[in-house]
């Protein structure tokens, strides 16, 4: 059994590392009465940025399986997953994204999403990825945390002025920004002439944004 169970893992190995997967796991793993081991069930993984050297993974990718809406943000290198919650999410970097959905459950409220435009975005994928989160009818408000750092807080600020001002936004919108560039930033938002909340901070956001949304208890 050991050395049946030690090849599964040899072999569970090797798929993991030749077809650059971020997950490959077997679950169960069983042993027989007879003395065999068995493979019941299993999941795998690729990783997006590894399929350039899969082509032939690339073309099993069934798009019937998959949110509509995380497709098209995939098309423009968004990572977008949607919950099910009311405040829509626009935060570059996961860790933060993270954080900014923790804050607003700790806040009273619930994210509609995570959305992460990445330390590189452009105005076109961030206006993108506005419209993206406007297109979900169960957003009640948004909330943009970032800290500029790769991404300027001058190049967001002026997505958010256009993404505005091209769609018919209905919903109140609070924003955070921090980082290179951040005064010129709020200058644009605050010359922008739009209906933009600023927040000191990641705390006084989520609760600005809640409060926004009418969600306050």
């Amino acid at each position: 059994k050991v050395k049946a169970a030690a090849q599964i893992m040899e072999r569970l190995y090797n798929v993991f590392t030749h077809n650059g997967c971020s997950l490959a796991e077997i679950n169960p793993l069983v042993t027989t009465p007879e003395g065999r081991v068995l493979a019941l069930d299993a999941k795998i993984i690729i990783d997006d940025n590894a399929l350039f050297r899969h082509p032939e993974l690339a073309q099993l990718r069934d798009f019937d399986e998959e949110d509509p809406a995380e497709i098209e943000a995939s098309k423009h290198d968004l990572n977008y997953v949607q919950l099910d919650g009311d405040i829509g999410c626009l935060v570059n970097g996961a860790g933060l994204a993270m954080a900014t959905m923790d804050i607003i459950k700790q806040a009273g409220g619930a994210p509609a999403n995570f959305l992460d435009v990445g330390g590189g975005a452009n105005k076109d994928q961030v206006k993108k990825a506005f419209k993206l989160l406007l297109a979900n009818p169960e957003v009640k408000a948004l909330f943009i945390n970032i800290f500029g750092g790769i991404l300027r807080c001058d190049v967001l600020a002026q997505g958010i002025v256009d993404a505005v001002k091209e769609v018919d936004v209905k919903i109140p919108i609070v924003v955070r920004l921090e980082g290179t560039n951040v005064e010129i930033g709020r200058e644009i938002l605050k010359n922008s002439g739009l209906k933009i909340t600023a927040a000191a901070d990641m705390g006084d956001g989520a609760k600005k944004v809640i409060e926004a949304a009418g969600l306050k208890k």
